[in-house]
């Protein structure tokens, strides 16, 4: 990892049947694939409202997130098809601003 340089997948879908259910759903079996991957740091889901739904993960370098994300998207695909997310518009990159609580 160069320095604290850290990298971001988004994964968005738009016609999620219910995202409540998807984020349980996958939270055992997504959540077992990012602790086992390298370089993993975080995860996050969020309802958009309105059928959207989002997952962050944060990993220390691109590969690793490429890698994992692999991983992610074969689970979803196998595993959560009955909630018909279809294809996320997924958006990567390297982390360039990072601000934390000071709490």
């Amino acid at each position: 990892m160069r320095g604290a340089s850290m990298y971001m997948v988004i994964r968005k879908y738009a016609k999620v049947r219910s995202v409540a259910d998807a984020a349980r759903r996958a939270k055992s079996g997504i959540g077992q694939i990012l602790r086992e991957s390298r370089g993993f740091r975080s995860y996050y889901v969020l309802d958009g409202g309105e059928g959207v739904g989002v997952a962050v993960m944060i990993f220390e370098d691109r590969e690793s997130a490429i890698e994992a994300n692999k991983k992610v998207l074969e689970f979803v695909q196998a595993s959560l098809h009955d909630l018909h997310l279809g294809d996320p518009e997924i958006v990567a990159g390297e982390i360039l601003v990072n601000i934390q609580s000071d709490q």
